[in-house]
């Protein structure tokens, strides 16, 4: 490793070097069975499945595709939000050797067709909500196998015979979905004509075994090779890390699964430490606490959002919080004033960690039980070198603001048949991360903001996450978002997308004033836009670009 001050900060009982032994992912499942089968694994609005359930599931799946042909490194798509199937489907492609396709259930047609023409799936599991667009590209890209299953399919039995009337009422989508009349197969169906065989694997741990679509904010989504042994030692990274106990512990999984980190921080993690991880499709504030308050997670992993929607929440003080005892941050930066609210709130942990989906994800976080600095992200964890780059790759000293750049053995193998884009950004086992930021003399980093982020306002560069966090103090602001946005005359402006908090009335005059006082005259936004709401993925990032989008639209009209 370069020079690591860092370690000199690892809390106790954390080794700067953990071991890795040359296994699965899967395997994790067949060791958490083999130790805890009658343990619950997943808790599902009311359901509860057991370890051995979930692996006789996931079994079934791996036979099931194993009797339709579908071959070792064969790639299988899942298009699910966080329900039970897709545990046991994410695991039972494992078994049979085939490839993981991580498929958010939002795309877009164009979006669908490009990833699964990209990955070359001929096999997709999809939930009934979205099979409309699966349909719509089902000929462009030759899709051989169509599994569709149901939420209420893993619901108790009164909430299932509910389940239509509810969705009804929230005016929500509800599907009645005929597999035969489509040409479609009931996942439900075929399941239960499956053998649960145990299914030993063929792959190997330095093969693929998910791909991992980058979101394509800086061109074309592209696939991220992730493979065993990089997940096997983020997620053995991340039980270091929390240090847990196996066969103890309850993980909310609120970030969606399709997405890396809640792929490694809920389910992954989970499954490898006999745990119990609480599946929750959709954010929905009211339902979140009640499942808190009746099931008592004790390890939240999350995005800012989601902690500051619960802050916000008008029945927060009248819910009890306070088994939640860690809670890592991840996704976006994490504003210190949400940091210091909810761990009032619950009197656990909340600290920011860095990764990407290149890295599986995690390579930085704060110690959860150590030495920590708000509004830093961390040090490296176990195994994983880190430092800060000039453009000619040179590590600069202390504090200069450079690009960050990684190594360690959860760096992913490459991009998926881009051999160009690969070498662009894996150099000497290094990974460029396309971050900017800083270390301190601690080993500490600090993100800055990604390099096509950075704004040059008359010939100043502005760092949109420091206006933010500014914005952020403001008691009348909810939510903020920096921007750059063309000028004639500067280049480019610093424009704030706002969203009040409830009953605040706050204006620009005032915002303008705040900055003014917290940040050189050159960083305060020039241009402010109130906004009910902002665009998010569904791991809760508030998406810049569809700002940035949405904004040269307008000067075009």
């Amino acid at each position: 490793m370069s020079n690591a001050p860092w370690i000199n900060n690892y809390p106790e009982g954390i080794e700067p070097q953990l071991e890795y032994p040359s296994q699965l992912i899967s395997d994790f499942l067949k060791n958490s069975h083999e130790q805890f089968p009658t343990h619950n694994a997943i808790y599902f609005f009311g359901e509860k499945i057991t370890y051995d359930e979930l692996i006789k599931q996931a079994y079934k799946f791996a036979n099931l595709l194993k009797d339709m042909g579908v071959k070792k490194g064969d790639r299988v798509a899942i298009m699910l939000p966080n329900i039970p199937q897709y545990v046991y489907c994410y695991y039972g492609i494992l078994f049979m050797g085939g490839i993981v396709v991580q498929t958010n259930p939002l795309y877009v047609e164009r979006e669908l067709e490009h990833h699964l023409k990209d990955s070359g799936a001929k096999t997709i599991v999809a939930l009934d909500l979205v099979y409309s667009r699966v349909k719509a590209v089902k000929e462009k890209v030759q899709l051989e196998n169509i599994f569709v299953t149901r939420i209420q399919d893993h619901l108790p039995f009164i909430k299932k015979l509910l389940y239509p009337l509810v969705q009804k009422v929230k005016k929500g989508p509800y599907v009645n979905l005929n597999p035969e009349k489509e040409q479609v197969l009931s996942l439900k169906k075929e399941l239960e004509k499956a053998s649960d065989a145990p299914v030993e694997s063929p792959s190997k741990s330095d093969e693929v075994a998910v791909l991992q679509y980058t979101g394509g904010t800086t061109g074309v989504s592209k696939g991220v090779m992730l493979t065993h042994m990089n997940l096997v030692a983020n997620t053995i990274q991340c039980q270091a890390w929390i240090k847990v106990r196996k066969g103890t512990g309850s993980v909310l999984a609120v970030v969606p699964l399709f997405h890396v980190y809640g792929m490694t921080t809920c389910m992954n993690f989970s499954v490898a430490s006999g745990a119990v991880v609480n599946l929750i499709p959709k954010f929905d504030v009211d339902s979140l606490l009640k499942l808190i308050e009746s099931q008592k997670p004790t390890i939240f992993p999350g995005a800012p959002t989601l902690y500051q929607g619960i802050i916000n929440h008008p029945k927060v003080n009248q819910t009890d919080l306070s088994s939640i005892e860690c809670c890592i941050s991840g996704s976006a930066p994490l504003p210190v004033s949400t940091q210091q609210k909810f761990e009032e709130l619950t009197k656990g942990n909340l600290v920011e960690g860095y990764g990407l989906s290149e890295a599986s994800p995690v390579v930085i976080a704060n110690p959860v039980w150590g030495y920590r600095i708000d509004g830093s992200v961390g040090i490296p964890w176990p195994n994983t070198d880190s430092k800060i780059v000039n453009e000619l790759g040179e590590e600069v000293p202390p504090h200069e603001i450079g690009e960050i750049i990684v190594k360690g053995p959860q760096v992913m193998k490459g991009y998926w048949n881009q051999p160009e884009e690969t070498a662009a950004v894996l150099k000497d086992g290094w990974l460029y991360t396309g971050d900017m930021g800083y270390m301190d003399t601690k080993g500490y980093f600090y993100i800055v903001d990604r390099k096509k982020d950075m704004i040059i306002a008359s010939g100043y560069n502005v760092y949109p996450r420091e206006v933010e966090e500014v914005l952020y103090k403001h008691p009348g602001v909810k939510e903020a978002i920096v921007l750059g946005v063309p000028d004639q005359y500067r280049g480019e402006n610093v424009k704030a997308y706002i969203v009040r908090k409830k009953d605040s009335n706050v204006t620009e005059e005032a915002l303008n004033q705040f900055c003014r006082s917290n940040l050189a005259s050159y960083k305060v936004p020039r241009i402010y836009e109130f906004r009910n709401e902002l665009p998010k993925s569904m791991v809760g990032k508030i998406l810049r670009r569809v700002l940035a989008e949405e904004h040269a639209a307008t000067l075009e009209e």
